[in-house]
């Protein structure tokens, strides 16, 4: 009997990527194209899975769901319909998006029985707290690092759009490292911020990281982190595995 393979699909607000698992090992990741209708058909071609579990931050194609649920055995992840490895006691837990949602599971499913503080480095930075009794209480939502390299742009007459660099100075020495430290360094003070806030309230718990600007900001955290650019995936794995 050949091993079950699974592709788990996150609709992000700046990327839209899927990860192919064969059993429970990762072996490949996709970034679809703009056109993401023919985009998914093409991978399913491509990898032929057999369930798919889909993660969306934004409003895609009706007929994207329609193709994964009549080709796979398909779950589309909403806090409300689906069974989670963690309880959601928060006000309003069917407005937990679903990328939230995934992490959770994979801060569950690795650090099982422990406090869990996930920090997903996206479009928008979000911070989960999952307790020992794996129960999600909530967290905070701020701006991204490349949202606020535009805020600066947006909001401004002369400041430019400038990329993001690990390797940024503490004390900048032109505009476009000025802004460099301010986003870069300001958005890793912020993260330490509330990573001490949270030792101060729980004293043990596990800090997770991941998202596309891990890579940035991971060397200028002296907190002891588990950095991993797959957890979504390994939660959205997880959360298949309970509901296909």
């Amino acid at each position: 009997m050949s091993t079950p393979t699974t592709l788990c699909i996150d609709f992000g607000n700046t990327r839209q990527k899927a990860a192919l698992f064969s059993g429970r090992e990762q072996v490949e990741v996709y970034y679809f194209s703009d056109n993401l209708a023919s985009s998914v058909e093409e991978v399913l071609k491509k990898w032929r899975p057999n369930r798919t579990i889909l993660s969306s931050v934004i409003n895609h194609p009706a007929g994207i769901e329609e193709m994964l649920a009549s080709k796979t055995a398909f779950h589309l992840l909403e806090a409300a319909k689906s069974k989670l490895p963690f309880l959601t006691p928060v006000g309003k837990p069917e407005t937990i998006g679903a990328d939230r949602l995934a992490l959770c599971a994979a801060a569950v499913l690795l650090h099982p029985g422990q406090n869990n503080l996930v920090i997903g480095l996206g479009t928008a930075v979000t911070y989960n707290f999952i307790n020992v009794r794996s129960e999600f209480l909530g967290g905070g939502i701020s701006p991204g690092m490349h949202m606020r390299m535009r805020a600066l742009n947006n909001y401004t007459a002369k400041l430019p759009i400038v990329a993001p660099d690990w390797n940024v100075p503490l004390i900048g020495y032109d505009t476009k490292t000025n802004i460099q430290s301010g986003v870069v360094l300001g958005l890793a003070f912020e993260i330490e911020g509330f990573i001490a806030e949270y030792n101060r309230k729980y004293r043990a718990f596990n800090v997770l990281l991941t998202g596309g600007d891990m890579h940035h900001l991971a060397p200028h955290l002296k907190s002891l982190i588990f950095a991993d650019p797959d957890l979504l995936f390994k939660g959205l794995y997880a959360i298949c595995d309970l509901n296909v």
